[in-house]
């Protein structure tokens, strides 16, 4: 691929698969951008105890990169992170990455097409194509409560390991995924617990095993077992994922069946009328993200542990203040509030054409056309943009899918010696329209979650995997300007 320059911003699952599907198209002249000094992403962030995936491994890996090793189903964070840095390893992309260089700014130039990009240190970078893959949950969300806690105090992605939890007052805030591995990672080793629940989630028994020597050894000698296991992972998260995207008569049997199996993993899991009716969730199921632990309810039905359905209102110096009054005494306080997932390329500047701010132009809630591009912004591209992420199943897939459809777009740049490539606005404006119209009638539109920012929901695919990774398999040339 003749001479195209890309800078691709982050290196995660994201940055380093479409550099990879860069690499498969002949371009070689690449830059990834991290700004932490290592690569990973999510899975190098977050360290909390029991930190894992809730989607099955064998799935939950890059199609181009199988491991018929994983330790169990469902894969730990330094098994994953491992996973990750062995395949990029293997695959040259490391030689790609400069660490610890932090992109601020990122503006394009239309006299020379090409995008200045901006570090931390002061550095500036020129780009033919810019990639970002900084994801929806690498910024972790902290609620504007008044007051100040004395004690230590972090949030789950930037786990403390120097603070003693054993024998402490823990209290946590907020009831989503992460709590939901940590809060039974840590409830043996503290003194009490506070889980302060603004909404109850709805957890379903996790189907977790351990792959044993006899599946690794079929794995590695069968290789179609491990690719068969992949399909049937996908065929199962596809029905999931088509449940949620609209109530149908199709779609009722699978939600009445999934909706009788956490309410059976409640009642077997929580004796306690009380707690158990504290603890079943005030929306229908699939409008906030479903979770898998076979130890969150356990944990929560300890006797050392108290969970309080009250909204926080303030800090106080030796602990947390709710609506109802109550002053709950605490040592540490751990936030798990999860992340600012609508706030897409947020803390950069990004000025695309004409001086337009791109955050400006998403004011009133972020948009672009199949997830990855937008009118304005020319040769820029997002990985896990606005409307991909998914209810149900591996992102890991949708994120293939938007590699493989850059990397074409890049190889028609270089081989007719093409300068841009945007979205036409019409095109772009009917797809958007398409997504909104959609998402109003899925699971997601009937409550407040990270999902939604003001009236849109911004963050979610409303379809099948299937679906988009046809919409985006071969590019749609007459949906593009090309200059």
């Amino acid at each position: 691929m003749e001479n195209l320059r890309v800078v691709i911003i982050g290196a995660g699952f994201g940055g380093l698969g479409v550099a990879r599907a860069l690499r498969e198209q002949g371009c070689t002249d690449l830059t990834i951008l991290e700004r932490a000094d290592d690569v990973g992403g999510v899975w190098r962030d977050n360290t909390y105890p029991n930190a894992a995936c809730d989607v099955p491994s064998p799935l939950y890996s890059w199609s181009w990169a199988p491991n018929p090793r994983w330790s169990r189903r469902y894969g730990t964070q330094p098994e994953i992170l491992e996973y990750l840095r062995a395949a990029a390893r293997e695959h040259g992309l490391l030689d790609h990455v400069r660490l610890r260089t932090e992109v601020t700014a990122a503006t394009y130039d239309e006299a020379s097409a090409t995008w200045r990009v901006e570090t931390a240190a002061g550095e500036t970078l020129e780009a033919d194509l810019l990639v970002s893959a900084v994801g929806q949950l690498s910024n972790p969300a902290l609620p504007a409560v008044p007051g100040h806690f004395d004690g230590p105090a972090f949030h789950s992605a930037q786990w403390r390991h120097d603070v003693d939890l054993d024998g402490k007052r823990v209290a946590v805030v907020g009831t989503g995924a992460s709590a939901v591995q940590f809060v039974p990672g840590i409830v043996d080793r503290v003194g009490s617990m506070t889980v302060f629940q603004r909404s109850a989630p709805y957890v379903l028994p996790k189907p977790d095993q351990e792959y044993k020597a006899h599946h690794h050894r079929l794995f590695e000698r069968v290789p179609a077992a491990l690719r068969a296991e992949r399909r049937a992972v996908f065929w199962l998260t596809e029905r999931f994922n088509g449940a949620l995207a609209g109530d149908s008569p199709a779609t009722r049997p699978l939600m009445a069946v999934i909706r009788g199996v956490w309410r059976a993993h409640l009642r077997a899991t929580v004796k306690n009328p009380a707690l158990r009716r504290a603890l079943v969730p005030d929306y229908p199921l699939g409008c906030k993200r479903v979770l898998f632990s076979n130890e969150w309810y356990p944990a929560l039905a300890r006797e050392h542990v108290e969970v309080v359905p009250e909204a926080v209102t303030g800090l106080e110096p030796d602990g947390v203040r709710t609506a109802d009054g109550r002053l709950h005494r605490a040592d540490v306080l751990i936030w798990g509030t999860g992340f600012a997932a609508t706030e897409f390329l947020a803390p950069m500047k990004v000025t695309g054409r004409g001086g337009r701010d791109l955050h400006e132009h998403w004011s009133d809630g972020a948009r672009a056309h199949l997830g990855m591009t937008v009118p304005g912004f020319p040769n820029l591209f997002c990985i896990y943009g606005p409307n991909t992420n998914l209810g149900g199943s591996s992102i890991i897939a949708m994120m293939e899918a938007q590699a493989g459809y850059i990397a074409q777009v890049a190889r028609r740049l270089a081989d007719e010696g093409l300068r841009t490539a945007e979205p036409r606005a019409a095109a772009a404006d009917a797809y958007d329209r398409e997504m909104q119209s959609r998402l109003a009638t899925s699971a997601w539109a009937g409550c407040s979650s990270w999902y939604v920012d003001g009236p849109r929901i911004t963050t979610n695919w409303p379809g099948l995997v299937a679906e988009y990774q046809a919409r985006t398999a071969e590019v749609d040339w007459d949906e593009l300007e090309l200059a």
